[in-house]
This record gives structure tokens, C-alpha cells and sequence, in this order.
């Protein structure tokens, strides 16, 4: 193994040790010193990148039977890069609880308030929902009564049923016959009925 390449190695370990400290210490600060923080972070990456370009050319150089442990090592600072870099986007973006609750003004009632604000938002919704579906029941009924002699829209729709549906005003007379005619049977019936029985 060449000892241009374990010298990278070592260098490797300690960037990225000195990366991972400034990382931590990125969303605890504020203003121009999380700036200046974030730019040496980034020069520290750009250094790592660099040694890493460095590692794959030794890499490239080293006799075939060692070149196999190598390439596994370069895998695995690869990875590690990899991560370092998601690390840094996150705690870019990333506050302290510290922090957070200055800029936010934060008190430990506010997450009461919060919560009360939820549950009375919760009640709200589910009075509107209820009375919303009374809304939409009331609409089914009102089309239902009023398509009363007319085919269902299924029927409307389906072409087997296209013309044996009696609608108009024949239907609505002979339906109100019928029903007046079925009444004068009942009533009839009724009257017999009680004239046996006295």
C-alpha cells in the first residue's frame, strides 16, 4: 500500500472530525457567525472532495493485489462523505431548540394555546360536516321527489332501458287513478267490513 495513500487516509479522518464538530455547532448560532461558520464548512468539504480525487488516483496506481482493500476504503469514505455533505444541507437549515424559541418568541404556553386553538378549529369542522351532509341529504330527497314519473339516471344513461320508461303527464294521471282507485277498494273494503261486524 502506498504511504501517499495513508497519508491521505489520516488527513481524510481528521477533516472530516474537524467537519462533523463545525456541523454540530452550525444551527446553534445566528447572523453572521453561522455565515462564517457555513463558508469554512464548505471549504473543509471542497478540501475533503479534493482528498478523496487524490486517494482514487493512489488508488489507481497501487499493484492489483492491493488495490481490492483500497477500493472498499474508498467506498466507505465515499459514503461518509456523502453523509457529512446531507449533514451540512440539514443543519444549514436546522435551529436549536435555544434559538428557536428566541426567534419565536416561544413559552411553554404556547403549546396549550395551540392546543385549545386545535380542538375549538376540530369542533368547528365538525359542526360544518354535519351540517353539510344535512345539506346533501336534503338535496337527494328534494331530487328524488321531484323526478317522481321520470326514469332514474342510471336508466337515462343505460340504453336498454331507453324508451320503456312512461314519464309526462299520462304517467302522473294514470299513477294518481291508480292510487285513488286503490284507496276507494281499501275504503270500501273498510266500510264492509265494519257494517259485518256491528
Amino acid at each position: 500500500m502506498s504511504s501517499d495513500f495513508e497519508g491521505y487516509e489520516q488527513d481524510f479522518a481528521v477533516l472530516t472530525a474537524e467537519i462533523t464538530g463545525r456541523i454540530g455547532k452550525v444551527p446553534k448560532l445566528l447572523g453572521d457567525e453561522k455565515k462564517q461558520m457555513v463558508a469554512n464548512v464548505e471549504k473543509q468539504l471542497e478540501e475533503a472532495r479534493e482528498l478523496l480525487e487524490q486517494m482514487e488516483l493512489e488508488v489507481r496506481e497501487i499493484p492489483p493485489q492491493s488495490r481490492g482493500m483500497c477500493s472498499s476504503r474508498m467506498r466507505s469514505y465515499k459514503q461518509e462523505m456523502g453523509k457529512l455533505e446531507a449533514d451540512f444541507k440539514r443543519s444549514r437549515i436546522a435551529y436549536s431548540d435555544e434559538v428557536r424559541n428566541e426567534l419565536l418568541g416561544d413559552d411553554g404556553n404556547s403549546s396549550e394555546n395551540q392546543r385549545a386553538h386545535l380542538l375549538d378549529n376540530t369542533e368547528r369542522l365538525e359542526r360544518s360536516s354535519r351540517r353539510l351532509e344535512a345539506g346533501y341529504q336534503i338535496a337527494v330527497e328534494t331530487d328524488w321527489t321531484g323526478n317522481v314519473g321520470k326514469p332514474e339516471p342510471r336508466q337515462r344513461e343505460d340504453p336498454t332501458f331507453s324508451g320503456k320508461g312512461i314519464s309526462g303527464p299520462d304517467f302522473c294521471l294514470r299513477t294518481l287513478s291508480d292510487l285513488n282507485s286503490g284507496n276507494l277498494r281499501i275504503t270500501t273494503l273498510s266500510s264492509d267490513f265494519t257494517f259485518q261486524v256491528c
